[in-house]
Parts: C-alpha cells; structure tokens; sequence
C-alpha cells in the first residue's frame, strides 16, 4: 500500500484562512486554500516537484503566502530552486528570487507587508513584489541551521510557541516546543529530524 499523501497547514494569524499543502506522490505537491469560516476548499495550483512547507509562511490576513521549492530544472531561470511570494492559494509569484540549491531558502512574514527572506548563501533576485517590503534581520533568534528548522523553528517562536528542550544524537535530534492556550491547557510539540526515518515518513516530522 502506497504512502498517503502529507498535508501542512500554513494558517493565517490574522483571519479564518489557511493553505494546505498537499504532497504526494513525493514528487507531486498541490496548494489549497480553505476558508474556515464555512469550510470551503479552493485548488491553487499543482507543482511537478517539491514545495519545501516547513519553509514556507502565510501572510497574517492570509492574501499572501511564501514558499521555498525545487523542480530540479537546474539550466533554468531560477536555477532549479526558488524563493517566492504569490497571492494565496496560487503559486504565480508576484515576488521571484532564483536560488539553484537547496540550502536555506523560503521566508516569513513580519506582518501583511513586511517580509524575510531566509538568503543564507543568496538568492538571485528576479522579481520584486510591489507594496511588499523585505527587511534584513530574521524576526528571532538563534539560528537554527540552512535547512527546514531555520524557517520552521522561528515560525513557531514568532506564532508564541517557546523551546523547552533539545535533544541531540549522531543521527537524530528532537526539539520540543510549548504553547499555552487557556489557564489549564499546554500543547506540546516534538520537532523530529532524523535520517533514519520509515518509508512514507520525512526527515522533518512533529508529534504532538
């Protein structure tokens, strides 16, 4: 029996809106938009390749979404890697930055009109989004390496969830986050990576 497909949830903080992406097969991935106040799905768009979702951010009124991915066409435009900003569901940039690796990559948003880019080594800038404003500085620190946790990791600080612990090995680690939600009730999240995964499991994986 094949794997099921993985779903990621970009929720937007600011309004009852929220992107799934849809991964599977592995190199298959679709967006889709949900409105949460009467449970509505819309399709963005597919993608023949891999959209990096712990990378990737929702802007708080949920108009905005940035995503890091790969198609691996690496004699093309951007590289084989990209860096962008679309209007949400949609995967149409209004903001392109070519990478051609798959070190660092992908952003978050500060707030509906100011953003970070996660550059690292760099992206090579090829669209700028208008009445959008990039700034320099990551909205938390530390940092947390060039792959998924360095976006993942800030993205839950920034939405009020706290580390509480890391726990490391030669080939596993797993750092675990809190938030508070009432007087009463603490959700509690393991961050797991790991290259000694099972089948139809990443090497990024959470439980809660």
């Amino acid at each position: 029996m094949p794997p099921a497909a993985r779903l990621h949830i970009l929720l937007a903080s600011e309004a009852d809106y929220a992107v799934i992406i849809r991964r599977g097969p592995s190199k298959r991935v679709c967006t889709i938009g949900w409105d949460r106040t009467n449970d509505t799905f819309t399709v963005g768009q597919w993608l023949k390749g891999r959209i990096y979702e712990r990378r990737s951010d929702l802007s708080p009124d949920g108009k905005h979404m940035i995503y890091f991915a790969m198609n691996g066409k690496w004699h093309s435009e951007t590289g084989g890697s990209w860096t962008a900003i679309s209007r949400a569901p949609y995967l149409k940039a209004v903001g392109l930055w070519a990478k051609g690796d798959c070190w660092h990559g992908g952003g978050l948003f500060l707030t509906n009109s100011t953003f970070w880019i996660n550059h690292g080594y760099g992206h090579r800038v090829l669209t700028s989004p208008l009445m959008l404003h990039e700034v320099d500085e990551p909205p938390f620190d530390p940092c947390y390496g060039g792959e998924c946790p360095g976006v993942y990791f800030i993205r839950l600080q920034r939405d009020g969830w706290q580390l509480q612990s890391m726990e490391a090995s030669e080939s596993r680690s797993v750092h675990t986050f809190e938030k508070r939600v009432s007087a009463t009730w603490i959700l509690r999240k393991h961050a797991v990576a790991t290259c000694d995964h099972a089948e139809g499991r990443g090497c990024y994986y959470g439980s809660a």
